[in-house]
């Protein structure tokens, strides 16, 4: 498998996890602006989960125009990411039916946290193939970044047992992180 056909392949997942839940959002029943205020936990957790897999696919596509070629780790690395992105839909529609409670929040943010470790995982074996020498070494540098939000998410997890609304700001804070522009793999 090209480069090129591993990055499709994940475009395309994302671009169906996006939709799965997207098609959970259901349309109020009444026709007045006052009908949409029992939607706004849904469709908050909706966009929260979006920002995130639009920070991944970004994220993606940036780490895959800096390879020059994938083995069978980076394959198997990718798949694990997607696995755990494929978990998203179903978190973001625990926590948007059950709201900012224990258990979906602390749910929320296993997955977030599995996401960003498989994301490293999947870094850590194309720098492996590519060498620490390579221009994508080189680009993620130190990835403070992606350690800072690690941190951050496995406190926002032992904090969602006893303040899970302090979490989902915690999940916030790492969406924000991320949304600043990553000039790392545009140098050069």
């Amino acid at each position: 498998m090209t480069k090129g056909r591993l990055e499709a392949f994940g475009d395309a997942v994302i671009a169906i996890i996006i939709t799965i839940m997207v098609l959970e959002l259901r349309a109020p029943e009444g026709s007045n602006l006052e009908s949409l205020r029992p939607l706004a936990p849904r469709f908050l957790a909706y966009a929260l989960s979006f920002v995130f897999l639009a920070i991944y696919w970004n994220n993606h596509h940036h780490l895959f125009h800096a390879v020059r070629r994938v083995n069978g780790a980076v394959l198997w690395a990718n798949l694990h990411l997607l696995f755990w992105l494929s978990l998203v839909p179903f978190a973001t529609a625990w926590l948007g039916e059950a709201g900012i409670t224990t258990y979906p929040v602390a749910f929320y943010g296993f997955i977030l946290t599995a996401s960003a470790m498989a994301y490293f995982v999947l870094v850590r074996a194309l720098i492996a193939l590519h060498g620490t020498d390579s221009p994508l070494s080189e680009a993620i540098g130190s990835d403070f970044k992606g350690k800072v939000s690690v941190v951050i998410y496995v406190v926002a997890l032992a904090t969602s047992f006893f303040l899970p609304a302090t979490s989902l700001l915690l999940y916030v804070l790492v969406a924000c992180i991320w949304l600043v522009p990553d000039r790392r793999f545009e140098q050069g």
